[in-house]
């Protein structure tokens, strides 16, 4: 009798032991991304990551071209047939998702607390109530340079604008370089490496992004005309023929050591480690004096949401408690040197110029990019209106105030500040 009953209990244990690991395999979850670029750094070292801890939950990365990504995933959500996880881009792209009932509230999520309100602004509703996906990476802008250059001519990295302009006046007298790789001939460079670059300093960051919002400031104030009376400064330093310079061209004239300092933002840094043959380095962007209070564009790039029809909520909300986590920060920020965690437990970078953008953080206040978030809904749109402007100031075919008066006018056209 007593080896029946043994007999039986370990076939129930058995049994029980099965239909938890076919339970456990039904848990496979699907990541809709956009970043097709990063296949393999999911598949090799993030997804392995997470399963070797939780080993009743699969992962299946699927991502598609980026071009495609919105379209697609809004057809996919409306059908039924999305994956269990969303990418999200930030501010109004995923904000549409959630307001159409595709994305989850995940303001309780186990870690969220670890996010800034900045980090979170990207995936919140407008009143900041709800959140609907996790912040992964930032970007920062800056200034990356020569730094071989710069040894050669003796200069150091500025911290303030007069420190700035004497660097650039003594590049381009010895001649042997370009002072600043930049063109306008893109024109979205010429406004995210340079108006949204410098500004923050100018427009106080957050304080000044809001009360844009708010109605309390406007484009025409001392405070965002200052950004493009310092670009329009810029044109003698870019070099002969930037205005049919596009984007790539800056890249290669940098990277081919013909230019000492490229405006800049962190993405660049994989790219470059692998083309540029000298050493970089970089610094933020120059204060008006010292001891002034610097900010810095970390703009809010990538964050990942659940989608609300998925069948298995538990186990995405699992995934998604670790995404919030140190670890995945530490992960993901050292596979793609350049984008940056969120996360506001610290992360060490092995990647040396990585290193050297992100410890802007210690001392700079961040910030988001002014026409990102609520302000580039209409028409015209602010954001693309930003770069024809920024572009125009460079050129000189517009003044600084010129400028800030037809982006105001066209922002006035159809945006109504709350009350």
């Amino acid at each position: 009798m007593n080896r029946l009953i043994k007999t039986s209990l370990l076939a129930a244990t058995v049994l029980s032991g099965l239909a938890s690991v076919v339970h456990a395999e039904d848990a496979t979850l699907t990541i809709e991304s956009w970043r097709n670029d990063d296949l393999a750094i999911w598949k090799d070292k993030i997804i392995p990551a997470f399963e070797a801890k939780h080993p009743g939950i699969k992962i299946n990365f699927t991502p598609m071209a980026p071009t495609e990504y919105n379209a697609a995933l809004n057809a996919k959500l409306a059908s039924g047939t999305a994956g269990d996880l969303i990418s999200c881009r930030p501010f109004d792209a995923s904000l549409e998702l959630y307001n159409k009932g595709f994305l989850t509230d995940l303001s309780s999520l186990d870690g969220m607390g670890n996010f800034s309100p900045v980090a979170k602004s990207a995936w919140q509703t407008d009143d900041g109530k709800a959140t609907f996906c996790v912040p992964m990476a930032s970007v920062i802008h800056g200034f990356i340079y020569n730094k071989d250059a710069f040894d050669k001519l003796g200069l150091k990295a500025p911290k303030t604008q007069e420190e700035f302009y004497k660097v650039l006046d003594a590049i381009k007298k010895d001649g042997n370089y370009i002072p600043m790789a930049m063109g306008t001939k893109d024109l979205w460079e010429a406004a995210t490496m340079g108006y949204q670059n410098i500004g923050p300093n100018y427009w106080k960051g957050e304080d000044g992004r809001k009360a844009l919002i708010a109605g309390k400031e406007k484009l025409t104030d001392p405070q965002w005309v200052a950004p493009f009376t310092e670009l329009a400064k810029w044109k003698p330093y870019l070099g002969d023929g930037f205005e049919a310079q596009s984007y790539p061209d800056s890249q290669n004239l940098f990277t081919l050591g013909r230019a000492a300092i490229y405006p800049a933002g962190s993405w660049e840094i994989s790219g470059f480690n692998t083309q540029a043959q000298f050493k970089m380095g970089a610094f933020p962007p120059p204060v008006a004096k010292e001891g002034d209070a610097c900010y810095i564009s970390d703009h809010t790039d990538i964050g990942m949401g659940m989608n609300a029809k998925t069948k298995h909520p538990e186990a995405a909300k699992a995934f998604l408690a670790w995404v919030a986590s140190p670890e995945f920060a530490t992960i993901y920020a050292n596979a793609l040197p350049g984008f940056f965690s969120l996360n506001s437990t610290a992360v060490e970078m092995k990647d040396p110029l990585a290193q050297e953008f992100v410890s802007w953080r210690k001392d700079c206040k961040s910030t988001i990019r002014s026409t990102y978030q609520i302000l580039s809904r209409g028409t015209p749109n602010l954001e693309n209106e930003t770069w024809t402007e920024s572009a125009n100031v460079i050129n000189g075919t517009d003044t600084p105030e010129k400028a800030a008066e037809k982006l105001q006018k066209g922002l006035d056209g159809w945006y109504k500040p709350a009350k």
